[in-house]
């Protein structure tokens, strides 16, 4: 059946929706009223099966057009028909290229989440540490001797059954560990750790599905806004790298309504989203988040998430009393901006990810001389921001990306080659599994006119190395996409005209982008697929992340069922396998 696109105009409780034909009709609006609902319901249809598939060259076609939703989609020549054994899933491993994997850790002690982790490097008294951890489980690695991993701290909520409201030997009540960057403070001659606390993602009050979804369910999502816990960010100081060398110095609310930010009120509902993701800082005096600091900031399709983030900065001058200097949003985000959420093609799509999911990009910090940040924020795009004021945050230059609905269409941009190139690398990734969704491109943006951003090509999309059985990683099994391409807060340096992205099932990829006219896929590992010890609904969820430590050229590949480490001394250079030669402290170029 088509679906009949819509307009909407909210009048009192009701929506006035103006269908195609012209006829009006009425339908009850969503009660929660920062539930967009301006361009009525153009939800997209599951596409045609004989639209996408594989085709007689071996490639795979991709579906246009798919709704939200994460579940299995066999096609002829896919994964369930190559690899019935392993439930649909590769049970091989595949390496290309100069590519040389040093250590492989696997099982459920290098695994603290099967679907998705975070990672930090430290380093105390000569010996460097890795952390992995999402939300209350986590892992402290001494990774000094890449080829000796050990274990030397294990947090878990296993014996609560992962309640995040019980306390137990790790955890306080309603404490965990939020996506984190970690510097060094010449201040406090100490790490700072900035942990983001934030409304959940996966939740079970809402879901994909249309009657589930934020649209069709007030009961979800008033459960949802009644949900008290800290939305906005922690500040510790590290002693050393174990959990108990922590010391809190702050604990900050995003909400814009709260009286002093710096004493959240725990016993009702804070507002908006919290800080997402990992925290852009340097160490010294900035601080760029992610946010949504308002419920009003909820101009966002997406089914089972309720706000539009953009960003904060705040200064850090004094880590124990952080200072909020500035907002901004894209004009669209925001409840009463209809006018301009309205002409953006996803309006009403039911199934967009509208606003920030990292904060912003930054190629040099202000602190350094540093003018220009880049905001991916799903799909509103692309946009520069001149931040050389923090408290006055202005848009430069703004580009549309092509629509890639489902998954994230914005999401991560490179700008390692920017100083040298001027171009940086924005790309989305993956939420469906069997290549369910637009194919999601890295694209290759030239920003030497920042008022100007501009599309000048794409990366090559990665392919299978000879003899592996398949001729395109849709038929794998799991997602296929780009992730990101490891952290701003690495130690080092990367070289010019190199790219390791995490991509799913296509492992872990390098970008030859030497010459910006010719990007070439020079070196790939692929880790396997499937392993009896992951669960089934996280084996979709293969390379979920990278971290390089840029000086001592290790790539750490994080999966579904462990931890790699990769090196190549013709990509990145001679591996240290010991001892760092200096301890890291701050990131920037």
């Amino acid at each position: 059946m088509r679906r009949i696109r819509l307009s909407v105009a909210a009048v009192g409780s009701l929506a006035v929706v103006a269908t195609a034909n012209g006829t009006t009709v009425a339908q009850a609006a969503p009660p929660d009223p920062h539930i967009p609902v301006v361009c009525g319901d153009r939800r997209p249809s599951e596409p045609d099966p004989g639209s996408f598939g594989m085709q007689l060259d071996g490639t795979f076609r991709h579906p246009a057009l798919t709704p939200p939703g994460e579940e299995r989609h066999s096609f002829p020549g896919g994964a369930q028909d190559l690899f019935p054994k392993t439930k649909g899933y590769d049970p091989r491993s595949h390496l290309s290229g100069p590519v040389k994997v040093e250590a492989a850790y696997r099982g459920p002690e290098f695994t603290p989440d099967y679907f998705h982790s975070w990672q930090n490097v430290v380093d105390f008294k000569g010996r460097r540490y890795l952390f992995q951890y999402d939300r209350s489980e986590g892992r402290v690695y001494d990774v000094t001797d890449v080829r000796k991993v050990k274990v030397v701290e294990k947090l878990t909520r296993d014996d609560v059954d992962g309640d995040e409201s019980r306390g137990n030997a790790s955890w306080a009540p309603h404490d965990m560990w939020g996506a984190s960057t970690i510097q060094w403070n010449r201040r406090l001659n100490a790490y700072v750790m900035v942990q983001s606390f934030e409304a959940r993602r996966q939740v079970s009050e809402l879901g994909d599905g249309v009657e589930k979804s934020k649209f069709h369910n007030p009961a979800g999502v008033a459960a949802l806004r009644n949900r008290i816990a800290l939305k906005g960010f922690k500040v510790y100081r590290l002693d050393g790298p174990r959990k108990r060398d922590w010391r809190l110095l702050a604990t900050v609310t995003t909400d814009a309504t709260a009286a002093d930010p710096l004493k959240p009120d725990m016993t009702r509902p804070q507002q908006g989203s919290g800080s997402l993701d990992v925290p852009y800082y340097t160490g010294d005096r900035y601080m760029f988040i992610a946010t949504a600091p308002r419920d009003s900031w909820g101009n966002t399709e997406v089914p089972t998430y309720l706000y539009s983030p953009g960003y904060q900065s705040w200064d850090m001058s004094d880590p124990a009393h952080p200072r909020k200097l500035g907002e901004w949003h894209l004009p669209g985000q925001v409840k009463g901006e209809e006018a301009a959420y309205r002409k953006n093609p996803r309006c009403g799509n039911q199934t967009s990810w509208n606003g920030a999911r990292m904060p912003l990009f930054i190629p040099r910090p202000v602190e350094r001389g540093g003018r220009y940040a880049f905001a991916a924020q799903g799909g509103f795009g692309f946009t520069v921001l001149d931040i050389s004021d923090p408290a006055r945050m202005r848009t430069v230059g703004h580009l549309d990306l092509p629509p890639s609905v489902g998954g994230t269409e914005a999401d991560n941009v490179d700008v390692s080659q920017y100083a040298k190139t001027g171009m940086v690398y924005v790309s989305g990734y993956p939420l469906g599994e069997d290549c369910h969704e637009p194919y999601k491109e890295i694209f290759q943006v030239d920003v030497r006119d920042p008022a100007r951003p501009r599309i000048v090509g794409a990366l090559p999309r990665p392919v299978p190395p000879r003899g592996a059985g398949f001729t395109d990683y849709c038929q794998r099994g799991g997602s296929f996409g780009p992730k990101r391409s490891g952290y701003y807060t690495s130690p080092g340096n990367p070289p010019q005209g190199l790219l390791a992205y995490g991509f799913y099932n296509a492992g872990v990829q390098f970008f030859d982008v030497r010459d910006v006219r010719r990007p070439r896929i020079a070196g790939q590992f692929v880790p396997q697929a499937y392993s009896p010890r992951v669960p089934d609904w996280a084996l979709g969820n293969q390379t979920h992340g990278t971290y390089v430590e840029w000086d001592r050229k290790i790539v750490w590949v994080f999966t579904n069922d462990g931890v790699y480490a990769v090196s190549s001394r013709k990509l990145i250079g001679e591996p240290n396998l010991g001892r760092p030669r200096t301890p890291f402290r701050n990131s920037w170029l």
